[in-house]
């Protein structure tokens, strides 16, 4: 069947609006954030139900047509982006973009896998309650994607990564049927937990139409401060001493370097230097409580002090009010897109152990910089889980692809050195098309063999996300 007749298809289930065709149309659903991919595709489909997805993915397999699903496009590792071959139709969830259900009693939110994670948030501010994920990209990702990655973002330290966020999941299958898993349950012991073979399975087995997730109480009191250190090691120093004094009620800590508040002051509009003086290190740390009565000021203020006794801390800034809380995580949230207009960046996605984390800093910034002299290493993001971005900017004035050609090299010293220490080559952004190959060599045999057999079972076609992941 040629691909006109495919389009015309298409256009009798979803509407002829929303086949798109025209590269002007497409455009916006070819590119991802970081320029790394650009892709080709015969046309990008808008379906505005989960039936319709449905009818979609049941032709699309019949015709062994290749399917990318897509949400917000704000992925970073090129897993939501058509390969250049131009046989990957593209499949995008914006249209399904309901909250179909809210229950502040159960603490639970029902919505369509195109709800933008802000507006998630937002809704749950509206009955009291709160979402806790929160990301850079929170305007414009969106929750379908972000489940499909596993996204983490600032609040892992207290809620957990999204896969802890979800109670039930609603399916559409690479064959078209429909897997109802949408139940808010706290418990539900009743044989294979299935959905979670499609958090974080980046689209590869099934496309999530919808999610049961859980929510929160809405802090009542909520304190940060915006600290200034001399080094990692007094950073983790800190983060143990906080931890152990303010338990669940640490729900931020967050470590950046003086060149990543410079990339934001110089880039970031709104940006302004939280600090008088500068420091080689900063920590944004948060404490919050759903309690009004909870002495959340006091607590910050003993365990700073202790800090400031014990050497670990050279400054401290305050937020006196909320307007100055959302102040620091402004310059927290601007570390990723500040990088861009200083050239080009090499980027990590890491974990190590949360203990490993000055050492694992102390080597790979070395390593880097020994490797490619004047680079500007900017590693920032969560010490408080052990994943830190470690990103490299290009030298000043050096040629952007000339350093960019460099990527392969310097991930092979990085991803050894975070090996070294036991940890992981992608803490939350995925794996995708950016490190797919790199899985053999992190991954026991078996481990692989079992997630092959896991995608057969499943698309024994391999027409669903091909590529990516596997």
């Amino acid at each position: 069947m040629e691909r006109t007749a495919h389009a015309d298809r298409f256009a009798e289930m979803i509407g002829a609006a929303n086949v798109l065709t025209s590269p002007d149309d497409q455009a916006p659903y070819l590119t991802e954030w970081r320029d790394l991919y650009q892709g080709v595709t015969p046309m990008v489909l808008r379906p505005g139900s989960t039936e319709e997805v449905s009818a979609v993915m049941t032709y699309a397999y019949q015709n062994d047509l290749k399917v990318v699903p897509q949400g917000g496009n704000t992925g970073l590792v090129g897993g939501q982006i058509p390969q250049e071959t131009g046989d990957e139709i593209v499949l995008s969830l914006s249209r399904l973009n309901k909250v179909r259900a809210v229950d502040p009693a159960g603490f639970t939110i029902t919505a369509e896998a195109g709800v933008v994670l802000e507006t998630l948030q937002n809704e749950a501010e509206n009955v009291d309650r709160l979402f806790p994920l929160a990301l850079g990209a929170q305007g414009s990702c969106q929750i379908g994607g972000n489940i499909s990655t596993n996204a983490g973002g600032t609040a892992v330290l207290a809620y957990g990564n999204t896969r802890d966020l979800v109670l039930g999941l609603e399916v559409v299958l690479p064959t078209g049927e429909i897997w109802n898993g949408l139940r808010a349950l706290r418990k539900d012991n009743t044989g294979y937990e299935l959905k979670q073979l499609f958090i974080g399975g980046e689209g590869t087995l099934g496309i999530i139409t919808a999610a049961a997730l859980k929510l929160f109480p809405r802090p009542k009191k909520l304190e940060a401060a915006f600290v200034g250190l001399p080094d990692p090691h007094a950073a983790l120093k800190l983060f143990t001493l906080a931890k152990a004094q303010a338990g669940p009620v640490l729900t931020g800590f967050e470590i950046m370097p003086r060149v990543g508040v410079e990339f934001c002051l110089r880039h970031l509009e709104g940006a302004r230097d939280p600090l008088e003086g500068e420091h080689a290190w900063y920590v944004l740390m948060e404490l919050s409580s759903g309690s009004e009565a909870f002495p959340v000021r006091d607590l910050m203020e003993s365990i700073l002090g202790e800090a400031f006794e014990e050497g670990l801390v050279e400054d401290a800034a305050f937020a006196q009010n909320l307007t100055q809380v959302q102040d620091f995580w402004h310059v927290r949230h601007g570390m990723s897109e500040v990088q861009k207009p200083e050239g080009g960046s090499i980027k990590h996605d890491v974990s190590v152990p949360v203990a490993s984390i000055p050492d694992f800093l102390d080597k790979a910034m070395a390593a880097v910089e020994d490797f490619v002299p004047g680079c500007r290493p900017v590693p920032f993001g969560h010490i408080g889980d052990g994943n830190i971005h470690f990103n490299v900017s290009q030298p000043v004035d050096a040629d952007k692809e000339d350093y960019l050609a460099k990527w392969d090299e310097m991930n092979t010293i990085v991803h050894g050195i975070v090996g070294e220490f036991g940890g992981s080559i992608s803490a939350e952004h995925g794996i995708g098309r950016l490190k797919r190959d790199l899985l053999k060599d992190v991954k026991q045999g078996i481990e692989l063999d079992l997630m092959k057999r896991i995608k057969d079972a499943f698309d024994p076609k391999g027409l669903l996300n091909p590529g990516r992941v596997l």
